[in-house]
């Protein structure tokens, strides 16, 4: 699988609990020995491509063989448009978004981010206006504040703790919510967990997700982090960790997470120097969680610069038409979590898919949609809060997770109310004579990222890769206001 070298980030691991049933034999005797694994970013890789404020050419991304997209290609892509011009932009609702460490320019950075994009300021960046009709950015230290360190020269630590990933990690978390739901408010919140793997990081990741819904702070979260499911010592250890999901359900409060970008290989713990998979496929927590809406990852095919039609010409080989035959305007990420979770059986929401979609059988499938991932096909950010700083292009399903809950933001203001639990009305929407209308179904690629261990292909219809597919922004988002 693709990986830049350029500054070597730890893939996502999404945690669910080494519950053993129907574990693969052995999967006990491989569970990791700390009974909560330390959580970690979902950026993949991710390549700085200016220093300066203004963003690179797309003739520079073609260069290095890839495809950039601005913001407005990535709303033309997904179909946002007819919603903006309806006043529909998430006004009135919060995204909660829940990451470590933080970045401690984001104010600044989020402010040249929506100059750049010629998207609208938020209340909260440095010389902003407040008030009505203002959409605001908080950032709250949930446990104290933190610097932001890069390792010393010659490090031979694990990368545990990379507060340099969590940096671009959250400038993208939070530009690209904003991005495609420019009127919708942010809340970040941000976490300091211990420097070595243990029980602090998601424990309070939870319990600061608990607070937001306890306290009415948001009804979308969106979650870029997790870990294997096989990295948890007992299945009780990850149970004890879905309180916050079981009171979002309660309180209309949708929360989403990022697949993972192991494709179908995770490593027990994430990261170390020289990762060793499990030896069978597995999933990640928190999207193999049935009260989460897991969101996978693509390869987006569309023009970079206007983001519509299909390019099949201009990098990546993956999109291209001479190099890929069955390139197509989506192609599944070959690192695009995905497969069936050990830990929780087949919720009833999967029990109807579209026709034509493999069966899922007795657990969990994942994930449940997608949306753009690959760093080959990513969007820009603007992050200068690490040991280096400027535009980036990101891959990871990092990027899926705060995209999708930009929509959701959507769908919660044309609704009037937060919408909760949003896959029964997925599933049911796709599983309904109206799929290709609500979804466009992704149908090539695999998430085999590791020859060793089994893949799954991306087929018509739901699919272990890409779930239902990626949104038809402008038709799925009224239709999962309405229920």
């Amino acid at each position: 699988m693709f990986r830049l070298q350029l500054r070597p980030v730890a893939t996502l691991a999404v945690c669910a609990a080494v519950a053993l049933m129907g574990a693969p034999a052995g999967s006990a005797a491989l569970a990791a020995a700390t009974s909560v694994p330390a959580p970690v970013p979902a950026v993949s890789d991710y390549q700085l491509l200016t220093s300066s404020t203004t963003p690179p050419t797309e003739a520079a991304c073609y260069a290095i063989g890839r495809r950039c997209f601005t913001a407005k290609a990535m709303q033309n892509s997904y179909n946002l448009p007819p919603l903006y011009a309806l006043g529909d932009e998430g006004q009135g609702v919060t995204i909660a978004i829940i990451d470590s460490f933080g970045n401690p320019n984001m104010a600044s950075d989020l402010a040249n981010f929506d100059t750049q994009m010629s998207l609208p300021h938020m209340c909260g960046e440095p010389g902003a206006a407040c008030g009505a009709g203002i959409p605001t950015f908080q950032h709250v230290f949930w446990n104290g504040k933190t610097q932001v360190k890069s390792p010393p020269p010659g490090s031979n630590g694990t990368g545990l703790q990379n507060r340099d990933a969590w940096v671009v990690e959250t400038a993208l978390d939070v530009e690209w919510a904003h991005a495609m739901a420019p009127m919708a408010n942010i809340l970040n919140v941000t976490t300091n967990p211990a420097e070595t793997q243990g029980v602090q990081g998601f424990p309070t990741m939870m319990n600061a997700e608990q607070f937001i819904v306890d306290n009415h702070q948001a009804t979308v979260i969106t979650q870029s982090f997790g870990a294997v499911e096989e990295g948890f010592g007992s299945t009780q250890s990850l149970l004890n960790l879905r309180h916050a999901f079981i009171s979002a359900a309660a309180d209309g409060v949708t929360v989403l997470a990022s697949s993972g970008d192991g494709g179908s290989a995770n490593s027990p713990k994430t990261p170390v120097k020289n990762p060793s998979p499990f030896p069978f496929p597995t999933v990640n927590w928190p999207a193999s969680d049935p009260l989460v809406t897991g969101v996978g990852g693509t390869y987006l095919c569309t023009d970079p610069t206007t983001g519509l039609g299909i390019d099949t010409t201009d990098p990546p080989v993956n999109c291209q038409q001479a190099a890929n035959p069955t390139a197509a305007r989506e192609v599944g990420w070959i690192a695009s979590g995905g497969g069936f979770s050990h830990v929780f059986a087949t919720p009833a929401y999967q029990d109807s898919l579209p026709a034509g979609s493999p069966a899922i059988g007795s657990m969990r499938g994942v994930p449940d949609v997608a949306f753009q991932a690959s760093s080959r096909t990513g969007p820009l950010v603007y992050a200068t809060g690490g040991s280096a700083g400027g535009w980036f292009i990101v891959g990871g399903t990092s990027c899926s997770s705060p995209q999708f809950a930009g929509l959701v933001a959507i769908a919660d203001q044309i609704a009037g109310h937060g919408l909760g639990q949003i896959n029964p009305t997925l599933y049911q929407l796709a599983s309904g004579p109206n799929y290709g209308t609500y979804f466009y179904d992704v149908t090539t690629g695999n998430n085999q990222a590791d020859p060793s261990i089994p893949g799954y292909n991306a087929t018509t219809g739901w699919d272990p890769v890409t779930g239902l597919g990626t949104p038809n922004a402008a038709a799925l988002v009224p239709a999962l206001a309405a229920g």
